[in-house]
């Protein structure tokens, strides 16, 4: 979506805002000067999209319990942090 807080850059801290088009919104929060937070945040929805939405006891609003989004989430970490 268009509309909404996309980035807010404070004292030492940074946060990044992705809206589906769906209106489901993901935030992630980093160091300044911290790269590719809009790519993280579009993988963590493909991953969000792969692990919960195809979860047939998944239900809007309802807390992630997944043991494979959790662990495609710590992938992430790992793959972004090396990048640096």
């Amino acid at each position: 979506a268009e509309d909404g807080i996309e980035v807010i850059e404070g004292q030492g801290i940074v946060l990044c805002c992705f809206q589906t088009r769906t209106g489901i919104k993901f935030a992630l929060t980093a160091e300044p000067g911290t790269q590719h937070m809009r790519r993280v945040l579009r993988e963590i929805y493909v991953s969000y999209a792969d692990c919960a939405l195809k979860d047939p006891f998944y239900e809007l609003d309802m807390p992630i319990r997944s043991e494979l989004f959790s662990q495609a989430l710590n992938d992430l970490m790992v793959k972004y942090s090396s990048a640096r």
